[in-house]
C-alpha cells in the first residue's frame, strides 16, 4: 500500500482527503501577532484582517513532515509519495525532503509546480493510483504525468498583495494600478506571470473562461474553479464552463485558504484544467 501525502494548499477539502486517503499537513499564515491555520472553509473575518495587514506565511516544520511519515507507516503503508506546493513559492518541499531522508519506508517527494488544484488534481492523480494497488514508481509516474499537462490561469482585482510578497515585480504592480487595468496571470513551470491586461473585471473574467477552453483543446478534463471571497463569481464561471466544455468529466468549485489568499487577495478567481490522463 502506497499513502499520499500533501499540503493545506491543495485545498481539496476534508471529505475529498477522506475519500481518498490523503493526508494533509498544514501551512500557517501569521499576522498581527496571531496565527491562522491554513484551511477550508475559511474564517472570512480572519482572512479579511490579515489581508488588510503583512501576513505571512510558515512552511510545516520537518518534524511535521516525519510524524506524517511514521504515521503512514504506522498504517502499514509500503512507501509514501508526498507531493506539494511549487517551491518557487514555498519552502515545504524542502520541509518534507529533509524528513524523507530518515523516513521509515520509501518516500518521494515530488513539486508539484503549482498550488491549490494545480496542485490537487495530481494529488488526486496520485491517490487513485493508490488505491488501484499501484507501486511507489507507479503512483509517482501518475502524479508527475498530471501535474506536467495540468493549467492554470487566474484573476487578481489587485496585484499588490503578490507584489508585497515578492511574488511578482513591482513594475508589473505599477503599470496595473497607473491604468487601471486588470491583470490576467498564468501559472507555469512554478512561477506567476503577468498573461494579459484588460480594463474591466468583467472582460477580464470573460477572457478567463475563453483561456480555459482553449486549455481544454477539446478533450476529457477536470476542471476546478478556485475563488478568495468571490463564490457568486466562481459559480458563474463554473456554470458557464460546464456549458462549454462537452467533454467535461469533473467540475470542481473550490474557495482557496490564508495561506493563497495572503498572496494574491480577495476576489481571486482562477481556473484550474487538467486532462484525464491514466
Amino acid at each position: 500500500m502506497i499513502a499520499v501525502v500533501t499540503d493545506s494548499t491543495a485545498y481539496l477539502g476534508e471529505a475529498e482527503a477522506v475519500r481518498w486517503g490523503v493526508a494533509v499537513v498544514s501551512l500557517q499564515v501569521a499576522y498581527d501577532d496571531q496565527i491562522l491555520e491554513d484551511r477550508t472553509p475559511i474564517d472570512t473575518a480572519a482572512v479579511a484582517s490579515a489581508l488588510r495587514g503583512r501576513a505571512t506565511t510558515s512552511r510545516p516544520s520537518p518534524q511535521v513532515f516525519a510524524d506524517a511519515y511514521d504515521q503512514a507507516a504506522a498504517r502499514g503503508a509500503t512507501g509514501v509519495v508526498s507531493i506539494h506546493l511549487s517551491s518557487e513559492m514555498s519552502g515545504t518541499v524542502d520541509s518534507a525532503l529533509i524528513s524523507a531522508r530518515d523516513a521509515p519506508i520509501p518516500v518521494e517527494v515530488i513539486d508539484s509546480r503549482s498550488v491549490a488544484m494545480g496542485l490537487g488534481f495530481p494529488v488526486l492523480a496520485a491517490a487513485q493510483a493508490a488505491q488501484r494497488g499501484a507501486a511507489l514508481a507507479e503512483v509517482v509516474s501518475a502524479a508527475r504525468r498530471c501535474a506536467d499537462v495540468t493549467r492554470t490561469f487566474f484573476y487578481v482585482d489587485t496585484l499588490e498583495h503578490l507584489r508585497r510578497s515578492g511574488r511578482i515585480g513591482a513594475t508589473a504592480n505599477l503599470v496595473g494600478s497607473a491604468l487601471a487595468i486588470k491583470p490576467l496571470m498564468h501559472l507555469g513551470d512554478g512561477a506567476i506571470t503577468v498573461l494579459e491586461k484588460v480594463r474591466t473585471a468583467g472582460r477580464a473574467i470573460a477572457r478567463l473562461e475563453d483561456l480555459a477552453v482553449g486549455a481544454a483543446a477539446d478533450e476529457p478534463v477536470n476542471v476546478a474553479v478556485q475563488h478568495l471571497m468571490a463564490s457568486a463569481r466562481a459559480d458563474a464561471l463554473a456554470e458557464k464552463l460546464s456549458a462549454r466544455l462537452p467533454k467535461l468529466a469533473r467540475m470542481m468549485v473550490v474557495e482557496v485558504g490564508p495561506a493563497l489568499g495572503a498572496h494574491v487577495g480577495p476576489g481571486l478567481l482562477g481556473v484550474t484544467i487538467s486532462p484525464t490522463v491514466r
